[in-house]
């Protein structure tokens, strides 16, 4: 293979883009601006785009690097130097690039001198022999899958107790793009009109074997069009499964606890065929605006938006009035990663109990909300045991009027007998969790 080869110019724009990234989300919007900057368009466009998510994706691993051998976390160098140095050891490490190359990137010392104070120019220059000199030590197997598919140790070493030697090939599914998948709202039109339309823009797409109005579309394709009319909205299969496995009633009065941006919410309204009462609460103010939006869209009429924290739920509507209640609880959303790659570096194993702090207080919370008879589905969008099967187990024991009602698929039971897994490496969606929890009479 030829040897990566970059003008100073090029690399100029990568570093702009990676400092901006840390402050302007989504990155891409950084990228764009970085390299408008400096004229970067066309062929060159698509080869730097490349290499400016190859150091998004790494970035955790750079960082790993970079405080190896600097003795500190880049988090506390100068903003300049840090991005200076991440795209050094993108170029230097994870490519091959050619001598004229290198002589760039030593260059850079200039460029860092001018951008900030000539100190940190002196500096880089000095550590930048040992970044191109560098090899890494991979003396322990979750240390080779790190290099290999970029996932923190801790979690590699989580997914290996827990699925064995299939955890390489889900941390391969992790890194593949998942295609665009939409379901059909039924309120305002059918999955044959939706398909109809995919293939008058000559999209290939198929039907999902497990909920007949979700398709995955195959093709690159925007579905904002079909969203606004609410003939269809982006939702992966195992989030789709969520609502079917609760099976909200037409009259019942249903309590959404942590709902927006709301696809869940418009699909259980679906179900209920816009007869009877949703309650969907949620904090986060850009979240709810998005499910103003998405519920107007979609023709929902029976939801009502609370701006409240669910764990509040109980004291704004009453004790015992729900039929059924939905907690898809927050959690490390590390199922989600195909979707959103950056997340990888984000999860930290200390922030996990904190995360299931919150999901007991939920779940208590929906508890209360439930009538005798009624049923609680807890679901959750992560891997994790501690998040799912341990916060289901912690709550039965605490509640004798509850009972788990077995799942028997459309996927994989769960570590605990009766509730139910996806796995983004057996069904070729997002990892996911259910348990299905019945308030005794």
């Amino acid at each position: 293979m030829a040897k990566l080869k970059l003008s100073d110019r090029q690399l100029y724009a990568l570093i702009e883009a990676v400092k901006l990234g840390e402050v302007v989300k989504p990155s891409q919007q950084a990228k764009r601006k970085a390299f408008s900057k400096y004229k970067i368009e066309g062929w060159e466009n698509s080869k730097l785009t490349g290499i400016f998510y190859s150091i998004q994706r790494r970035l955790g691993l750079i960082d790993e690097i970079i405080t190896e051998l600097v003795g500190v976390s880049p988090l506390i160098l100068d903003p300049w130097l840090r991005a200076a140095l991440r795209v050094a050891v993108e170029v230097a490490v994870f490519r091959d690039p050619n001598e004229k190359t290198l002589q760039h990137l030593k260059g850079l010392a200039k460029f860092l001198s001018g951008r900030t104070h000539p100190y940190v120019g002196y500096y880089y220059y000095e550590l930048l022999p040992r970044i191109i000199n560098y090899v890494p030590r991979l003396d322990s197997e979750e240390k080779r899958l790190k290099w290999e598919y970029l996932f923190p140790e801790w979690f590699i070493a989580r997914m290996r107790a827990l699925i064995g030697s299939e955890a390489e090939e889900l941390l391969k599914t992790l890194n593949e793009t998942l295609p665009v998948s939409l379901r059909v709202n039924r309120l305002k039109t059918s999955v044959e009109e939706v398909e109809a339309c995919l293939r008058s823009k000559n999209l290939r797409f198929e039907r999902s074997e497990k909920v007949e109005t979700v398709i995955r579309v195959l093709d690159p394709f925007n579905p904002g069009k079909l969203m606004e009319q609410g003939l269809a909205l982006p939702q992966e299969e195992a989030s789709a499964v969520a609502s079917l496995v609760l099976d909200p009633k037409p009259g019942e009065t249903v309590v959404d606890l942590a709902a927006a941006p709301g696809g869940k919410t418009a699909h259980m309204a679906e179900l209920m065929k816009n007869k009877g009462k949703i309650y969907a609460f949620d904090v986060d103010p850009a979240r709810i605006k998005r499910m103003k939006d998405v519920l107007r869209w979609a023709g929902v009429e029976i939801a009502e938006i609370r701006k409240r924290d669910g764990r509040k739920a109980p004291e704004v509507l009453g004790e015992e009035i729900a039929d059924r209640v939905l907690l898809d609880a927050p959690c490390t959303s590390d199922g989600t990663i195909a979707k959103n790659p950056e997340l990888r570096w984000r999860l930290q194993e200390k922030n996990i109990m904190k995360v299931v702090t919150l999901q007991k207080e939920l779940i208590e919370s929906a508890w209360k909300l439930l009538k005798p008879g009624g049923r609680l589905l807890y679901s959750t969008c992560s891997m994790l045991p501690e998040e799912n099967e341990e916060v289901v187990k912690w709550f039965l024991e605490r509640h004798n009027d509850a009972k788990l009602v077995p799942l028997n698929g459309p996927y994989d039971p769960g570590f605990l007998e009766g509730t139910m897994r996806a796995w983004p490496h057996r069904q070729g969606t997002i990892g996911f969790f259910y348990a299905l929890i019945e308030k005794k009479r």
